[in-house]
């Protein structure tokens, strides 16, 4: 036997077949992690005692099998995998099965892909996914490529005794293929799960190195935990509050660096330097936080009884909830131990409404908070005018003349622990996209007013135009306790695993900076977008370039507002309703693959899809050689949004950034789809519909295809 980590059974074929069965089920059974199930248990013996019959008919024995093969930045592990004559055989057994389901299908299927897109030693090796139900009577009699010319084969099923057939017409069309690197059980890794995948491994005791890409020059997220567990640990040590502002490029990766942090503090405590001090992951994102909790609470639930333990799915539900939380109603917590009203602007804890506590003070019992998409924490304005009116989630708490923005109130909050605390602020640049949204300046300006002894870690990219339009170092310049680091910038997008550049191209194709042209060049190959005015067509390339469990989408900003023609409706608000659309699969209509709900930039932000279908409206158009924006007023037309104020620019810009955040949701590919508009008058010469002009579109699409995206 070959010991690895990476699976729990490996060996050549001659040395397979020469171990006695028990030998082998008890090498199943001792390098598994935890206690297999009984169905689990009978599963190996038959699995073994079937492979030894097909590897005893090969007259060529001169391969490799491997039992539980591991891919742990997924989360996934394939029952058999054969490497014969340069080909690799991916085998999921269902036992006493003898029907075939898709979703079986489906799930070999994903195996394949997951060794093509992200196993080193398999990239240029024909895979085959077979589906193995044990007592299915017939067998695939062809081999097809799949229609990507990518080497995996399109997925083969049988019974049984029909494998010996597959692996020979398999050999039959691939004779040739060259060997394959001995070393292929431990390749490495190059994955990118999606943030659902990734929280879902980080919650099963992997780590970042585990889940995301680990060529050490591309990718900085274990630099950057690294830096913030250091900073955390100097806190702690030295009895100092701190405040780390972390940026990175759309779909870098900050998200799952909160996540880590946030569950790592909470359940398995850190070796070193931060071992057992508690920490919060808080987003204002509500679709993100329910869809993420969601995820973890059923994976958790699935596996507490595929273990044999008695637990209630909400019960998974409030263990999750520790970790990962709706920053309002951390904030509405904090609110009720003040004392109410206000006094001369100050916020004073109310100790008949509060427990002073040994450590932590009257500030709540985590050291370290983490604020996902800190840029868009709200205004003094807005907060303000929600606690006047008593807010709307559930608490009622009427705060009038409230004085603070919610920065402000949020450093306040970790600021009243005696001991120490850590802030870690994930910033996305240009992702403001709501009215009442302050950006990262408002942190900033609440550290140099009310708490300049807040030691600051920022990343440098802060003082870059996206983020607090640039005004970071003006702000910043009469402040001692600076400390600038690279560390705390993730430079490269883990979302988008084909293109690395696809944020700067997007960056470009909406700011007109650099040149687009040649970075559509570059990513194209690699990472399709294509470009279409017909939505039936958008639908049809969607079908088409998904396999597997790959998730589609349609995508639209808020603002959109002439989409029921090409019968799209707007997935409804509501947390449950983005929980279905991203977690249910294709063969339920709530999911995003049914392609008739979309989704907006509200419901989408911190997410992503494999492939997405954005679809511009007339809400933001190209004309003249720039961005004009409108407002449909809910009736007849659409209004241009003109002046120079300020509530006038911050809408342009939220309108701006909500198309960014759409186009760099795709991991895989994308296809715009502009649309024509209604060209057609009635009998009297009168447009029959005057909200979908050609020419409201046409400017938008002209402009698109002069960046060279391809037609279809």
């Amino acid at each position: 036997m070959i010991n690895s980590p990476r699976c729990l059974y490996s060996n050549s074929f001659i040395d397979f077949l020469n171990e006695p069965d028990s030998y082998i089920f008890g090498a199943l059974n001792d390098n598994y992690h935890g206690d297999a199930r009984t169905t689990t248990r009978e599963a190996w013996k038959d699995e073994i005692s079937i492979m030894k019959g097909v590897i005893s008919r090969l007259l060529d024995k001169k391969g490799q099998i491997i039992f539980e093969y591991d891919i742990p930045r997924l989360g996934k592990r394939i029952d058999v995998v054969l490497l014969y004559k340069g080909i690799i055989f991916c085998i999921e057994f269902k036992v006493g099965e003898t029907s075939i389901l898709e979703a079986d299908i489906d799930q070999v299927l994903d195996y394949a892909l997951d060794l093509k897109n992200f196993h080193k030693f398999s990239l240029d090796k024909v895979i085959a996914p077979i589906l193995v139900a044990t007592n299915h009577r017939g067998s695939s009699t062809e081999i097809q490529m799949s229609i990507y010319d990518d080497r995996v084969i399109n997925p083969l099923v049988t019974g049984k005794d029909g494998i010996n057939d597959l692996i020979a017409l398999m050999l039959d069309k691939y004779p040739y293929e060259p060997p394959i690197d001995e070393n292929w059980i431990i390749s490495p890794y190059a994955p990118t799960p999606t943030i659902i995948e990734a929280a879902r491994s980080l919650y099963e005791n992997h780590t970042v190195e585990d889940i995301t890409r680990h060529e050490a020059d591309k990718v900085s997220t274990d630099r950057t935990i690294t830096y913030i567990l250091k900073v955390i640990k100097e806190s702690k040590e030295k009895q100092k509050k701190s405040i780390c502002f972390v940026t990175g490029v759309p779909g870098a990766g900050k998200t799952l660096v909160g996540l880590d942090v946030a569950i790592k503090q909470t359940y398995q405590g850190h070796k070193d330097p931060v071992k057992d001090e508690g920490a919060v992951y808080l987003s204002g994102n509500g679709p993100l936080v329910a869809v993420l909790t969601e995820a973890l609470a059923q994976d958790n639930y699935k596996k507490c009884h595929e273990r044999g333990e008695q637990k209630k799915l909400s019960d998974s539900r409030r263990e999750v909830a520790k970790s990962i939380q709706m920053i309002h109603r951390y904030r509405d917590n904090m609110l009720k131990k003040i004392k109410n009203p206000v006094e001369n602007g100050i916020l004073e804890i109310d100790p008949e409404k509060a427990v002073k506590n040994e450590e932590a003070g009257f500030g709540e019992v985590e050291h370290v908070a983490i604020f996902d998409e800190a840029q868009r924490s709200w205004t003094h304005k807005r907060l303000a005018e929600y606690l006047k009116r008593g807010g709307t989630y559930g608490n009622k708490l009427k705060v009038p003349n409230f004085p603070m923005s919610e920065a402000a109130f949020l450093i306040w909050s970790l600021d009243q622990r005696e001991d120490w605390a850590t802030i870690i602020c994930l910033v996305g640049g240009g992702q403001e996209i709501n009215t009442g949204e302050a950006g990262i300046s408002e942190w900033i300006k609440a550290i140099n007013e009310r708490f300049p002894y807040w030691e600051v870690y920022i990343s440098p990219e802060l003082r870059e135009a996206e983020y607090a339009d640039g005004r970071v170092n003006e702000l910043l310049k009469d402040k001692q306790n600076v400390v600038y680091s690279e560390d705390l910038h993730l430079r490269v997008s883990l979302r988008s695993f084909r293109a690395e550049k696809l944020s700067a191209f997007v960056h470009s194709l909406l700011t007109f900076e650099n040149d687009a042209v040649s970075l559509y060049e570059e990513i194209k190959d690699r990472y399709p977008i294509v470009l279409t005015r017909d939505m039936d067509k958008a639908r049809k390339w969607l079908h088409d370039k998904a396999r597997g469990s790959e998730r589609t989408g349609v995508l639209v900003t808020k603002e959109s507002a002439r989409f029921k023609p090409l019968a799209i409706h707007i997935l409804p608000s509501g947390d449950e309703n983005a929980v279905h659309w991203f977690l249910e699969d294709k063969a339920d209509t709530r999911s995003s693959n049914y392609l008739e709900d979309a989704a907006t930039e509200i419901q989408v932000q911190g997410l992503e899809l494999d492939y997405t279908c954005v679809l511009w409206d007339a809400d933001m158009r190209y004309e003249n050689g720039r961005w004009h924006f409108y407002k449909f007023n809910g009736q007849t037309k659409w209004n241009e949004i003109t002046g120079d104020s300020e509530s006038k620019q911050d809408q342009i810009k939220y309108m701006l950034n909500a198309y960014r955040v759409l186009l760099t949701r795709a991991r895989i590919g994308m296809v715009i789809c502009v649309p024509a508009g209604n060209p057609n008058k009635t009998a009297n010469g009168f447009w029959e519909d005057r909200t979908r002009l050609p020419e409201y579109y046409d400017g938008t699409y002209n402009y698109l295809k002069s960046l060279g995206i391809e037609e279809i």
